[in-house]
C-alpha cells in the first residue's frame, strides 16, 4: 500500500441494490455516503491502471450532492474521472463510447417520484446489473482499498451527441409535439428539434427537480393528457414524451391512441426487415402477441426476454439481435447506432421510417387488428416478499398448466390459443406486475379470471385491471 492507502468498507441499505441498477429514497434508504461508496467499490471492479470512468446526472434537486459525493468515491478509489454534467441517460451512455472509458455511472431517478435517486452504471461498455451489483455489495461489507490516487476533469459531449442524433436525419416537415418533463432531456431535444424542419411545440422543456408539472412517466395516463391536449391544438402528427432521464419514449399518435412500446418496435422493425429480412426482433415478456405476429407476418423472428433494460441489451450481445423494445419504452436500436435506450434516438428513427415507409404511426395504428387486452396493471407486494412470492406462483403454474404454455424467463407466462397472461415481480417498485390478452373479450376475461385464482393462492388479492 502507498502512503495514503487506507482500508474502507461500507453497507448499503438492503432494498438499494437492485436489478438493474442502484435506487433508492433520498435521505432514508440512500445517502451520499452511498454515493461515495459506489465511487470507491466501483472503482475496484475495473480492470487496468488508468480505470477511466465518465459520470453524468440527471436534474433532480439531490443530483448535484450524489454526483460530487460518486466522483469523490472513484477519486479515491483511483479513477480518472471525465465528469460530463446534466444530461439524459443516454448521453453518459454516448459520452462511455466516444471517450472509450472503462466505465460510466450516471445519477438518476429514471421515473420515480422526486424523493428518490440512484445509479445506472457501466463497464466495458456493457450493462453493470443484475450480479455485478449483488458483489459491489459482498465488496462493501469485506472492505476495499482506497489509493485516493485517482484525477478529474469535465467535458462536455454535449454538442458531439446531438450531432450524432441528427447524422443523416432525412427531413420531414410534420407538425409534432415534444414534451420533456421538466426531465433532463428538455435542453438535448430542445437543441434536437432546432435542426428539424417542420413545426415542433415542446413542453416543460426546463430541466426541473420538483416536476412542477407531471409526474416524468411518459407512458402515465396523466402525462399523456398533456400531449393530447397540445396535439389537438396544433393538429399535430403524433406527441412524443421522455421520462426523467430521456432513456423511454413515450408516443401518442394523430388520433391521441398510445403506441405501447412493443407496437413502437413492430413499427419500426417493418422498415428495418425490408432491409434486413430474416432477422431477429427482441421484445420483453410484457409484450403482446399482436406486435411479435407483425414481426413474423413481416419476415423476421420474434423473441420473447426478460425485462428490464439491463436483460435486453446484454441479450442483444448474446444474439447479435439489431432492434429490441419493451413495454415500457425502452427502446434498443443497434442498426446505425450503439444499442443502448435513447428515446432521442427512437424519437427520430421513428420519424425516419415514417418518412422512409410514407406510412404514419396513425396509419399503422389504424391498420392493427381489434386488441383484446388489458393495461399493464401493478398488484401492491412487499420488496421483501415479492420474489419469494414469484418462486412460488411459478411453481405453482407448472403444476397447473402445460410445460409448453409456460414461459419462465421472468416471472411466469402461460400462453394457449385463446391468449396469454404474466406475472413478474417488479425490480424497481414494490409491486408485482400482471398483464393479460385474448383474442376476444371472453378470453381476455378468462385470463384475468386465471390470474386472480392463481394470486390468490398466496393470499394476494387483485380486483382486476378496472379496479
Amino acid at each position: 500500500m502507498t502512503a495514503s492507502s487506507e482500508i474502507y468498507s461500507h453497507e448499503f441499505h438492503p432494498t438499494i441494490l437492485r436489478a438493474y441498477d442502484i435506487r433508492g429514497i433520498i435521505g432514508n434508504t440512500l445517502t451520499e455516503e452511498d454515493a461515495f461508496a459506489i465511487g470507491a467499490l466501483f472503482t475496484n471492479c475495473l480492470d487496468g491502471s488508468l480505470k477511466k470512468v465518465a459520470v453524468g446526472r440527471d436534474g433532480r434537486l439531490s443530483s448535484p450532492a450524489l454526483s460530487k459525493a460518486l466522483i469523490d468515491g472513484l477519486i479515491a478509489g483511483g479513477a480518472h474521472v471525465i465528469d460530463i454534467g446534466l444530461g439524459p441517460t443516454p448521453q453518459l451512455y454516448f459520452a462511455d463510447r466516444i471517450l472509450e472509458c472503462d466505465g460510466a455511472i450516471q445519477i438518476t431517478g429514471s421515473h420515480n417520484p422526486k424523493d428518490y435517486n440512484g445509479f445506472k452504471m457501466v463497464k466495458t461498455h456493457l450493462s453493470f446489473y443484475g450480479d455485478d451489483i449483488e458483489k459491489l455489495g459482498q465488496m462493501g461489507r469485506a472492505g476495499v482499498t482506497l489509493t485516493h490516487d485517482g484525477s478529474y476533469q469535465e467535458h462536455s459531449v454535449f454538442d458531439d451527441y446531438i450531432a450524432k442524433l441528427t447524422d443523416g436525419l432525412a427531413h420531414d416537415e410534420r407538425p409534432l409535439i415534444w414534451d420533456t418533463g421538466n426531465g433532463a432531456a428538455g435542453p438535448a431535444v430542445a437543441a434536437l428539434i432546432e435542426k428539424l424542419e417542420g413545426t415542433h411545440h415542446l413542453l416543460f422543456a426546463e430541466v426541473d427537480g420538483n416536476f412542477p408539472n407531471h409526474h416524468p412517466d411518459p407512458v402515465d395516463p396523466h402525462t399523456l393528457g398533456f400531449l393530447r391536449d397540445a396535439r389537438d391544438e396544433m393538429n399535430a402528427d403524433c406527441g412524443l414524451g421522455f421520462d426523467g432521464d430521456g432513456d423511454r419514449l413515450g408516443v401518442i399518435d394523430a388520433k391521441g391512441r398510445q403506441v405501447p412500446g412493443d407496437l413502437l418496435t413492430a413499427f419500426l422493425a417493418l422498415e428495418y426487415l425490408q432491409r434486413n429480412p430474416g432477422a431477429e426482433i427482441l421484445f420483453d415478456v410484457k409484450s403482446s402477441q399482436t406486435a411479435m405476429a407483425i414481426v413474423r407476418q413481416a419476415g423476421g423472428v420474434a423473441s420473447l426476454w426478460k425485462t428490464g433494460h439491463s436483460h435486453m441489451k446484454s441479450r442483444m450481445v448474446e444474439t447479435g439481435c439489431e432492434l429490441a423494445g419493451e413495454m415500457s419504452g425502452h427502446i434498443f436500436i443497434k442498426d446505425g447506432y450503439y444499442g443502448f435506450d435513447d428515446a432521442l434516438y427512437v424519437a427520430v428513427r421513428l420519424l425516419q421510417t415514417m418518412h422512409r415507409t410514407g406510412q404514419t404511426i396513425t396509419d399503422f395504428m389504424d391498420n392493427l387488428p381489434q386488441s383484446y387486452a388489458s393495461p399493464e396493471c401493478r398488484v401492491p407486494c412487499d420488496d421483501e416478499r415479492k420474489f419469494a412470492d414469484m418462486t412460488a406462483l411459478a411453481e405453482a403454474a407448472m403444476r397447473q398448466f402445460s410445460d409448453r404454455d409456460v414461459i419462465v424467463i421472468d416471472g411466469v407466462r402461460v400462453m394457449d390459443e385463446t391468449g396469454w397472461w404474466l406475472i413478474r415481480a417488479s425490480n424497481t417498485e414494490a409491486a408485482l406486475v400482471v398483464r393479460a390478452e385474448g383474442v376476444d373479450e371472453t378470453a381476455l376475461a378468462t385470463k384475468i379470471d386465471e390470474l386472480q385464482s392463481l394470486l390468490s393462492q398466496q393470499s394476494i388479492s387483485w380486483d382486476g385491471p378496472d379496479a
